[in-house]
């Protein structure tokens, strides 16, 4: 993560002059959200979207939709608390704050997996969804991004088939255990995203992965944005 950090900090760099790298490598996770979106909000997120990383699409979408300024760091200021609670809370979830939103990631080792050519949600992995649907609940002005990936074991087209029935599953699970549909954005993309060398059984078992990108909805924001103006 340290390594796509750096590059989101060199895109904003070039982005904008009004912006040096080394205030954003020493901000903390709320006032990245403000530094962000202070320098050119979406259209920025777009480019950073498309530079983080092996097309790293989660954290393309987290990026994209910044709010800034002190609105982003409000939103930033929800979005700590949140990754606090999951990392606390949800065994094996690798929790990643960028901007004013949440990447998390369950690959084959951790708390969501699937045995190999299934998707269905097996006992272990209730248990961890139980507990990030309790948190979602606790947190209902934010949307979720789910994404399926596998490694580049197989054919193109049965990769694509799985990682959609696994990203599907997963949003599913969730939402039959009361977290509204609306929420929910479900994505797959087979092996076209590696985040680890497919050469190796580690790196394999690392890119069968799912990850979830949360992010502000617009009740959120237009919160942050009164609160913020009013002050």
């Amino acid at each position: 993560m340290k390594r796509t950090l750096n590059k989101i900090v060199a895109v904003f760099f070039a982005a904008s002059v009004l912006v040096s790298c080394d205030a954003i490598q020493n901000a903390n996770n709320k006032q990245k959200g403000a530094v962000i979106g202070s320098a050119g909000g979406a259209a920025i997120g777009g480019v950073i979207g498309n530079n983080t990383g092996d097309g790293n699409t989660a954290l393309g979408a987290i990026i994209g939709g910044v709010v800034g300024g002190a609105a982003g760091a409000y939103i930033g200021n929800r979005m700590d608390k949140q990754a606090k609670q999951i990392e606390t809370e949800v065994p094996g979830a690798e929790v990643e704050r960028v901007g004013e939103g949440i990447n998390v990631t369950f690959d084959e080792n951790s708390g969501v997996y699937f045995a190999t050519e299934k998707y269905n949600i097996n006992g272990k992995s209730e248990e961890t969804l139980d507990k990030l649907a309790g948190i979602f609940k606790e947190y209902p002005d934010t949307n979720i991004l789910v994404e399926g990936h596998t490694d580049n074991t197989g054919s193109d087209s049965y990769n694509l088939t799985l990682s959609k029935n696994r990203a599907q599953a997963v949003t599913n699970y969730l939402t039959d255990h009361g977290i509204s549909a609306s929420r929910f954005d479900t994505k797959w993309y087979g092996e076209s995203q590696p985040k680890y060398d497919n050469t190796t059984a580690e790196g394999r078992s690392k890119n069968r992965r799912v990850e979830i990108a949360i992010v502000a909805n617009e009740e959120l924001k237009q919160e942050a944005e009164q609160q913020t103006s009013e002050n």
